[in-house]
């Protein structure tokens, strides 16, 4: 009994150490989409290009202050919770490795893209550095 309360312990300390709370945003940051453009009719493979302006990229787990790493949302209605990793479906594409582009396979039809910046765990920075959402049509 006394060996589960002390794990229960640790796994309380463990997840409050994780989630202590949001990392701040680099002063002046932004993140936005260099390609394709608003309103633009594509092909697949579609590519997207990421920009991040005042802050760095870092790999998922490499806490450096003023750096993330990008997430993509595809066809998203709303963001996910901001105080939350964000999550990894096919619609959060994490780029974990610090990737700043990708080419996506979509069904022909309009997307929606927008990207997020993420820190060391995925959480978005505080305050979130969330691009414009832009829509397209895939031929």
């Amino acid at each position: 009994m006394k060996v589960l309360k002390m794990l229960a312990g640790l796994t309380l300390i463990t997840a409050s150490q994780v989630f202590a709370g949001p990392t701040p945003s680099p002063e002046g940051a932004r993140v936005y989409i260099i390609s394709p453009a608003d309103g633009a009719v594509v092909s697949n493979p579609v590519l997207v290009q990421f920009g991040l302006e005042n802050a760095g990229v870092a790999p998922a787990g490499v806490e450096k202050p003023g750096t993330g790493h990008h997430h993509l949302l595809i066809d998203v209605d709303s963001l996910p919770d901001m105080d939350a990793p964000i999550p990894a479906d096919d619609h959060h594409k994490h780029f974990g490795g610090g990737q700043t582009q990708v080419e996506l396979q979509l069904a022909p039809g309009k997307h929606s893209l927008q990207l997020i910046l993420g820190d060391y765990i995925h959480v978005p920075h505080n305050p979130p550095l969330v691009s414009d959402k832009i829509t397209i049509t895939v031929e």
